[in-house]
């Protein structure tokens, strides 16, 4: 049996797996905290341990199983045809040649792309969005990305940047991101953004029982927090989920009138608010978009809950080689 390793690393968690060559199964599933700041070097070395002991697991379990070879989804923006990470504003890694890194250091063939690409294709492939010819994806974590499936294919761009969803502007005048930008959508309803803002509110002197799920701690609020106070129907939560499928909603009536997909798949732990995000959501969708777009929509949650970028990343090794 044939299989290609999928490796999404993100700014959270690395993320590692065996994938068959189908698509029909998933083995050896690994993963460890990012630690960013611990450095390059110390990033790499966790992330190659990891895909080697993966490797390992998965002839373990089946043994004779052949490795073909590895697919790799990286933050962005990148240069795919040279595997060279351009930057990556929240793991801070400027021009690194991963694809030649992974290769020489695991002895496998290799592929690298963006790895909101990878989670997007990889929903497509076996996903949420399986089935369509024109698709959408927007993960949501430590920083906001998203893939373009347009008829069928997976969209680079000119220069490898399309999709890049997390830097669209919704604000003109408003929050400073990281890319250093003002207003972009991933400074209001990124993972530790979502945090901020209900800390922000706390901190004004509004009331939530947020505090009381920290201990007080306000520095260790997280969108999960948030996720599981608005669950239990804390005021402040709610409006900050709301505020969410706001910002959110206005981004994706943008991509639905310039791109008219079947489907927007929306990746990461906000699922986890559920119908709290994904009414009003769909709510500001249709009252910013064209009808006949959002008619031909659906706005739904991912289905590789965790594993989206591991299959993904995968098919992009198996894209890459079957069209070398």
């Amino acid at each position: 049996m044939r299989f290609v390793l999928g490796i999404d690393i993100g700014g959270t968690n690395l993320v590692v797996g065996s994938v068959a060559e189908d698509g029909s199964a998933l083995y050896a599933l690994g993963s460890e905290p990012t630690h960013a700041e611990a450095g390059e070097r110390d990033v790499l070395d966790r992330l190659v341990a990891l895909a080697a002991r993966t490797i390992e697991e998965t002839r373990r379990q089946l043994p004779g199983a052949d490795i073909m070879g590895i697919g790799v989804g990286a933050p962005g923006p990148l240069d795919t045809r040279s595997g060279i990470v351009l930057l990556t504003p929240n793991l801070g890694w400027v021009n690194l040649p991963l694809r030649q890194i992974i290769h020489d250091r695991l002895g496998l063939p290799a592929a690298l792309d963006n790895d909101a690409n990878c989670a997007v294709l990889g929903e497509w492939w076996v996903g949420a969005a399986r089935g369509t010819r024109h698709a959408i994806g927007i993960t949501i974590g430590t920083g906001i990305g998203g893939g373009l499936i347009l008829d069928g294919q997976l969209y680079h761009g000119a220069s490898d940047v399309a999709g890049e969803i997390g830097h669209s502007t919704i604000d003109t005048e408003g929050r400073r991101c990281k890319c250093g930008n003002y207003g972009c959508l991933e400074a209001y309803a990124s993972g530790p953004n979502i945090a901020l803002r209900a800390v922000e509110s706390i901190e004004a002197g509004v009331e939530s029982s947020l505090s009381g799920l920290v201990d007080g701690d306000l520095t260790q609020v997280t969108a999960q927090t948030v996720y599981e106070a608005a669950q239990a129907g804390d005021e402040l939560a709610l409006q900050v989920v709301t505020d969410t499928a706001r910002f959110l909603g206005a981004g994706i009536a943008n991509l639905l009138n310039v791109f008219n997909p079947e489907v927007v798949v929306i990746c990461g732990g906000v699922t986890l608010a559920g119908d709290h995000l994904f009414v009003p959501l769909r709510r500001e969708v249709a009252r910013r978009a064209f009808k006949p777009a959002v008619n031909a929509c659906r706005i739904v949650p991912c289905e590789l809950t965790g594993t989206a970028g591991v299959y993904g990343a995968a098919k992009v090794f198996l894209d890459q080689a079957v069209g070398a």
